[in-house]
């Protein structure tokens, strides 16, 4: 029995042709000639909008398995109007029409060329998917013109890149990529790595188009490497996934390999029952389009015969195959169609006819070799002229180095002489603009002095004036206040004691009343000189009372609250002025404002304490505070000011005046 040594889509010289187009252009749609004409007939009528941008791309795609040509022409007329349009967001799919037909008419620098200008695109704009896309077109465009180490360069970039996005759908896609790549290398142990890893993601991330990809890879490595016992679940495992997902060309794809393996086997049985699956498969799915996977197909039926030696009916499909596959595209089918051709002329005892063929094989194989030497060839023609331009234009750079050196030395000389001239105007200008300053900071230290003097002076005066009310306070207290109640006290003793008419004992009782109220009344003036709850029990106490005293007379009806003023200690002066600034804006109030009703609120936070005190009268315009001439107003600036504070003052007409102010506390 005769066996075949190459399982399909397993020749190393030419699997470059099939390998790629399985990895880049992977689907193969039925039905297409309906859906092709259904585009066609959309476009027509199309607007000239982004949407018929959308079409022409589409009957691109279509067009480029079976007619690159057309493909072509729709995609030069989709560029032209996303150039009209403007539409950038476009030109990356418009890229890959244009890099798919290089790649079909095996230009490789054309194809190379749209594949680095999309992932240009792609790092652009930060689409991270399109990254890895345009890293997976490089490497594959590479490895189908036999650029190999290039190609599983840009080939591990995308798995990695991939793997960093988390791109789990198409992980095992990439593993099958590297296992090709390795394939076209002889690297068969490296290929069955990857691979195998891709069949774990594909399973583990559920991405059957990779998993079968990496099954079949998997498959032709082991062939390679003769261990069939390892080859044959796994095209088992491929077409059971295959037939469960109805994907009818990796089915076939995986029938194939399995037909040539039960050939080389001798199982007669296998062979003949999976030939007839293959036949009947590809009778239900006519519009595939892959005229390669077709010509596989009639050599496996030519096996077939050949194991019944029905030789006859064998040459019949070979025939049929060959002339199918006639196109140079299609020639690792034409290599596999004759190799069994000439093995079947042996059997049939034609020795001129297997001579014949196995001429036809190695002259196949020759063919190719030496297609890939012109390309090598050509990249070292290529490398030549590259560094013979780089060398010329090194001689042509190196002098106008030369002439560029006299020239700078020149124009050196003229921006030295510039640029001197120009630190001596700068210089002046600097110092006139520095001696302006220096006039400037004396001016504002004489003001700062000027106004620490003021500071110092309104600080002496209202030190002064408290030291005088305190002193005016204690002598009114204990001085005056003790001596009238020490003649009330007599007079009360006096009383019991003499005998008075009922008229004159009337008199007597009015004169202590009146007594009485001089003594209330000093102790008022005296308290409101300087609050002894001030200096015992601290601001906010003192103020409390004073707005409740206020209150009590029925003149204003003051409210008053505090916030954080609990454990608040601050020297004399702080408490005394701001006790004096809050009394000065009540009675300002009670005079001027017509109000019935005040608020006063203290708070205290880390750095400041806050003063609003607000009221319900007429208001006044807030322009005109400055024309107010009163020693009120004057005496809470001043107060103020020399705690360093800030005032603002919010008021209109019948809208009364709300007054806020600002001490700093540290």
């Amino acid at each position: 029995m005769l066996t075949f040594s190459n399982p399909l889509f397993c020749n190393t010289i030419y699997m470059k042709r099939f390998v790629i187009f399985l990895v880049l252009f992977s689907s193969i749609s039925s039905g297409f000639g309906s859906n092709l004409d259904s585009l066609l007939l959309k476009l027509k009528t199309a607007k000239e909008d982004t949407n018929k941008v959308k079409l022409l791309l589409n009957i691109e795609d279509e067009y480029i398995n079976i007619n690159p040509d057309s493909a072509f022409y729709y995609t030069e007329i989709c560029n032209t109007l996303i150039d009209k349009l403007k539409d950038t967001a476009h030109i990356y799919d418009c890229n890959i029409g244009y890099m798919e037909y290089y790649y079909a008419k095996y230009n490789f620098e054309k194809s190379i060329e749209y594949a680095f200008k999309n992932l240009q695109i792609a790092r652009k704009i930060k689409n991270q998917k399109r990254i890895a896309r345009s890293l997976s077109n490089i490497s594959t465009t590479y490895n189908r013109f036999g650029r190999y180490y290039p190609a599983v360069e840009y080939a591990i970039k995308t798995l990695k890149y991939s793997q960093q996005i988390g791109d789990t759908l198409n992980i095992s896609t990439r593993y099958a990529n590297i296992a090709w790549i390795y394939l076209g290398l002889r690297q068969y142990d490296k290929s069955t790595e990857y691979a195998e890893k891709g069949i774990i993601a594909g399973k583990k991330y559920n991405d059957v188009k990779g998993l079968l990809k990496c099954l079949n890879n998997a498959g032709v490595a082991y062939d390679k490497l003769n261990k069939t016992d390892k080859s044959l679940p796994l095209y088992k495992m491929e077409l059971a996934i295959g037939v469960q997902h109805n994907t009818p060309y990796n089915s076939m794809i995986a029938l194939v390999n399995l037909c040539i393996q039960y050939y080389k086997r001798g199982n007669q049985k296998e062979l003949t029952k999976h030939v007839l699956s293959l036949n009947d498969m590809l009778a239900k799915n006519k519009s595939l389009g892959d005229i390669n996977l077709v010509g596989h197909i009639y050599g496996v039926n030519a096996m077939k015969d050949m194991s019944l030696h029905q030789y006859s009916s064998a040459e019949k499909n070979l025939k049929a195959g060959l002339e199918l596959v006639k196109d140079d595209s299609n020639a690792d089918a034409h290599l596999f169609l004759y190799e069994i051709y000439y093995k079947l002329k042996y059997c049939m005892n034609d020795i001129p006819g297997g001579e014949y063929y196995s001429y036809k094989v190695d002259s196949l194989n020759q063919k190719a070799f030496s297609d890939e030497l012109a390309m090598y060839s050509m990249d070292l023609e290529a490398k030549y002229e590259t560094q013979k331009k780089e060398n010329e234009i090194l001689q042509q750079q190196q002098q106008l180095k030369k002439r560029k050196n006299w020239n700078i030395i020149l124009i050196s000389s003229i921006l030295i002489l510039a640029a001197l001239s120009f630190l001596l105007y700068r210089y002046l200008k600097q110092r006139n603009s520095l001696l302006e300053k220096e006039k400037i900071i004396q001016e504002q230290q004489i003001k700062r002095l000027e106004k620490e003097k003021q500071l110092e002076a309104t600080e002496a005066i209202l030190n002064g004036q408290e030291e005088e009310r305190s002193r005016i306070a204690k002598d009114l207290h204990d001085g005056l206040g003790g001596l009238l109640s020490g003649v009330k006290y007599s007079l009360s003793n006096m009383k019991e004691n003499v005998i008075l008419s009922s008229e004159n004992a009337l008199s007597f009782e009015r004169t202590i009343d009146m007594l009485d109220s001089g003594i209330k009344e000093l102790r008022r003036v005296s308290h409101n000189m300087m609050p002894e709850n001030l200096v015992k029990f601290g601001l906010d106490t003192a103020l409390k009372d004073y707005c409740s005293a206020i209150t009590k007379t029925k003149a204003l009806q003051v409210s008053y609250s505090s916030f954080g003023m609990e454990e608040f200690q601050a020297n004399t002066n702080i408490s005394v002025t701001v006790y004096r600034v809050i009394q000065e804006l009540i009675n300002n109030t009670m005079k001027h404002a017509g109000a019935t009703a005040s608020i006063v609120q203290l708070s205290k936070d880390e750095h400041k304490l806050h003063i609003t005190v607000e009221d319900n009268g007429k208001g006044f315009d807030v322009k005109n505070i400055s024309a107010f001439k009163g020693a009120g107003w004057t005496n809470i600036q001043n107060r103020v000011t020399y705690l360093k504070g800030k005032i603002d003052v919010d008021s209109s007409e019948q809208n009364g005046t709300s007054v806020i102010i600002e001490i700093p506390l540290s």
